[in-house]
Formats: C-alpha cells, structure tokens, sequence
C-alpha cells in the first residue's frame, strides 16, 4: 500500500465462512487519510451473487466508511472450495463538501480525464467455525481437568460424610429401640399395661353393700345367697 493512495482498505480479501443455503456476510473498512472529500465506487465480476451496501459513497477527510459485502445463499457447494469472483475499488477526489447525490458514473471514467484509483480485492472461502462443545451439568464452561477433579473429589467426599451420618443416626434409632425392648418384660411394654389398667378401672361398677343380719347367709327361698364379689359376671358390662 502507497503513501499516496486515496483510501486504504481493510481487509484485502474477502473471507466468506461458505455454507449451502445460507447468506454470508462479510465487513470493509474505507480509511480517508488524506485532506480532501474522497467518492468511491465498488464493482464487482459476479453481481448477481453479491450485494453490496453502500457500493457508492463519499468518505470525508480524515475519516473511515465501512462496508458490508453479503453473498447470497449458494445451492452447490464450490469445487474444492476455490472462488474466481473479484470485486474492485475505485476512490477520486470529489469537491470540499460532496455528498451521495453529487456522485455520477462519469466521475470513474479515465477515459474522460479523471484521475481515477483502483484497488483489486480478492474472495476466499473459509471453514465455518465449528459450535462450542457441549458442557456437561455442573461443569464450568473453560474449566480445566484439574479444577474439574477437585470437584468431583469434593463430591465424593460429601457423599461418604453424608453416608456416615445416617449410619450414625440408624446405629442410635437401633440402640433405643433395644432399649425400650429391655423395659417391656413378657413382651408386654410397661406403658401398655397402665392404659388397660385405666381402662378397666372405668369400666368397673361399685361394690353393693351386703344386708346385715341373720339372712345374710340364706335367700328368701332358704337357698345360700350370693353376694355382689361372688357373682362372675358383677363388674363387667356387655361388650
């Protein structure tokens, strides 16, 4: 690239990620570093295949236009990925305070004795990038084997502790179990025994008083009589 060149461009190539059916787009960057107003114009081989905004325009001294260059969806993949399609820069010094309605095809014509400068681009096709591996559930993405061990060790270790502790726990639930065991004698616990104790003690009716005198030991009919502790069935209601 000359001192001397109205505008220098960037990039040089133009590098497309190539994928069937799909657009493509790629950027250029005008950079002025001259004093005056600078009009260029963009052409390229296949015009059909590309479109280019803004392919005219004026960039002020001193100043950087950008350009976006997109390719349209491709049906057919290119013969060993090689692109023959060329595009061409043409940049002439326009009058101080130009704008995009003062630009006229007749400006680029050397032909006509305007002092025109070209600047050839070349296309290529790249490999599209590749995704990004998949990261698995509680990994860090960019984590490195040594960070992503030490987790797992740390994993491991909470789950050995936590295995311990419900040992621990089940060992005591086992000891009072044995405990309460022990109390219970005959198989029959202690606690059990009181409640049908009070049970009982509800259910029973009071004693009747026996008569006094000389027939206490006999019935009307001169039969034995029988007091209320004598009766089997005095005490315990129907069920």
């Amino acid at each position: 690239m000359s001192t001397d060149e109205l505008l220098s461009i960037e990039p040089q190539e133009l590098q497309f990620p190539f994928e069937l059916r799909k657009q493509i787009s790629c950027s250029l960057r005008l950079l002025n570093k001259s004093d005056y107003y600078v009009a260029f114009k963009i052409k390229t081989t296949n015009p059909k295949k590309y479109c280019v905004r803004p392919n005219t325009g004026v960039v002020l001294p001193r100043s950087t236009c950008d350009v976006i260059v997109t390719m349209q969806a491709q049906k057919e993949m290119p013969p060993d990925m090689q692109c023959k399609d060329k595009f061409l820069l043409l940049s002439v010094i326009t009058s101080p305070g130009a704008t995009l309605k003062d630009i006229t095809p007749e400006m680029f014509n050397k032909e006509a004795g305007h002092e025109v400068e070209e600047c050839k681009l070349r296309v290529a096709y790249v490999a599209p990038p590749r995704p990004p591996s998949p990261v698995h559930e509680g990994s860090e993405e960019g984590s490195s084997p040594r960070v992503s061990a030490r987790a797992l060790i740390s994993k491991l270790t909470e789950e050995r502790n936590s295995a311990i502790q419900e040992k621990k726990q089940l060992q005591q639930e086992l000891e009072l179990l044995r405990h309460h065991s022990s109390k219970s004698r005959g198989g029959i616990p202690f606690m059990y025994i009181i409640l049908v104790g009070l049970i009982l003690s509800q259910r029973a009716e009071p004693l009747r008083p026996v008569p006094s005198g000389d027939d206490s030991g006999t019935g009307d009919d001169g039969s034995p009589a029988i007091s209320s502790m004598d009766s089997p069935h005095r005490g315990l209601s129907d069920q």
